[in-house]
């Protein structure tokens, strides 16, 4: 399924593992320090370029490392993710580094404390937090300087542009990201990552400044199994958000492939802007799932898909008056502190947004309710939706980080979604997404592994 004339190729690129450096880890082969440092290595090599951090703290990190490495000698190490070095996107709080947010308002801002996913994972599960990773201005449109690790005059994609590009430089196993609207899905398949976006409240966003009822707090990763361990570790230890379940499942362990019954192709609206190779490369790989016995059911092949397809059409601009509402105080907020700390673009949106009422936010609402009810109803006969995660490979250029209308209705519908680097276009990474039902966040990782390890 590669269509590349060079460069990236998902058969043969492997970003960085850190489950599969634990055999090393317990029979003193390897250790986290001599982990971390190759990462720093690589770090010290295409930071220069990728500009995927805006803050590192090395010394703190060669500490953490050096517990966890005494931990693992001494066989008492905290589990899976002991000495893991991780990036950590620059809307959440970390104690020993600056939070900016992208935002001049925040820069050197610093809260003195780490976000509950971070603080877990650093106090409880051993992870070393390696650095913050950039982001979009406040996680939202406006793009930092980050560059795409595989063509550096492309986008990494936004608004988890640092923790993707991070990740596939091979700077780190795994990153934090968000997503809003598109900010993890679309940024894993331009940097050639799997990106996890939970069920929506899985992970804990307290300490992370979006609280908005579609953001969801993910996982980029270089492997399936660090995506699903990171997340997992982080549910069990910190829970999701107040009044959320967290994510369930057996264990960090990934979870053993389950082949699909019944698959259903979500197109979306994104399907009309997708580029025509993007598109080719998509329907050969469901040839292919088709031809190895699975069934994939279109809108056309099945009502219930058809009625979801028609009700999630108008999900970009339902969602635009939904976080239009949410976001209209803090940004007015920080308008007042002067002129100019406001990118244009936020400022543009800012003065579109102020004119939704109550009234319009209430029926965006419902909207979003009758899409989620079309989706639930499916779950009986359908195991799992496949789709583009992007209209294509990164665009060229940095001043936009591309469109993220194929991951709208994962966002929109709170359920949880997969990218599994499958595909390439040019010698670009593309992805295949596999979405899932909420709360069905361990059946959706089975469905990806199963597609990451029957690759065509």
């Amino acid at each position: 399924m590669d269509a590349s004339g060079g460069g990236y190729d998902p058969r043969s690129t492997r970003l960085l593992s850190f489950q599969a450096a634990l055999t090393g880890f317990a029979d003193g082969s390897d250790s986290p320090r001599a982990y971390l440092e190759r990462c720093l290595e690589t770090i010290a090599a295409r930071e220069s370029e990728i500009r995927a951090f805006v803050a590192t703290n090395p010394e703190g990190a060669r500490k953490a490392a050096d517990a966890a490495a005494a931990r693992w000698k001494a066989g008492r190490s905290l589990g899976p993710l002991d000495g893991m070095p991780l990036g950590v996107k620059d809307l959440y709080e970390t104690e020993d580094m600056p939070t900016g947010m992208g935002s001049p308002i925040y820069e050197g801002w610093e809260s003195h404390r780490d976000a509950a996913s971070v603080y877990a994972l650093r106090r409880q599960a051993g992870v070393v937090v390696l650095g913050k990773t950039t982001t979009t201005e406040f996680g939202f449109s406006h793009p930092g300087p980050t560059t795409n690790p595989f063509d550096p005059a492309r986008t990494p994609g936004g608004s988890s542009s640092g923790s993707a590009a991070a990740v596939g430089a091979r700077m780190v196993p795994a990153a934090f990201g968000s997503q809003l609207m598109g900010s993890i899905i679309r940024p894993a398949s331009y940097c050639a990552n799997y990106g996890y976006k939970p069920t929506y409240g899985g992970l804990n966003r307290g300490g992370g400044h979006s609280s908005l009822s579609q953001s969801h707090l993910g996982l980029h990763a270089g492997s399936l199994a660090d995506a699903w361990a990171v997340a997992f570790e982080t549910s069990r230890l910190a829970g999701g958000d107040p009044g959320y379940p967290g994510i369930y499942g057996a264990g960090a362990g990934l979870p053993p492939a389950r082949p699909p019954r019944v698959l259903a192709r979500l197109d979306g609206p994104g399907w009309d802007v997708a580029d025509d190779a993007a598109k080719a490369a998509f329907e050969a790989y469901v040839g292919c799932l088709r031809a190895a016995g699975v069934t994939v059911l279109s809108g056309a092949d099945h009502p219930g898909v058809a009625a979801l397809e028609e009700a999630i059409r108008p999900c970009s601009t339902n969602s635009m008056t939904i976080i239009g509402w949410e976001l209209k105080w803090p940004l007015a907020a920080y308008r007042e502190k002067g002129e100019g700390l406001l990118s244009p673009a936020i400022a543009d949106r800012l003065a579109e947004w102020e004119t939704i009422t109550v009234e319009q936010y209430r029926r965006a609402v419902e909207i979003r309710n009758e899409m989620r009810r079309r989706h639930a109803v499916l779950r009986p006969a359908i195991d799992g939706f496949l789709g583009l995660p992007a209209p294509g490979v990164a665009p060229r250029g940095l001043a936009s980080t591309g469109n993220p209308i194929m991951n709208v209705p994962s966002s929109t519908l709170g359920a949880p979604v997969f990218t599994v680097p499958l595909l390439a276009l040019d010698g670009l990474p593309l992805g295949v997404q596999v979405m899932g039902y909420p709360d069905g966040d361990e059946a959706t990782c089975a469905l990806a592994r199963w597609m990451d390890e029957n690759r065509f």
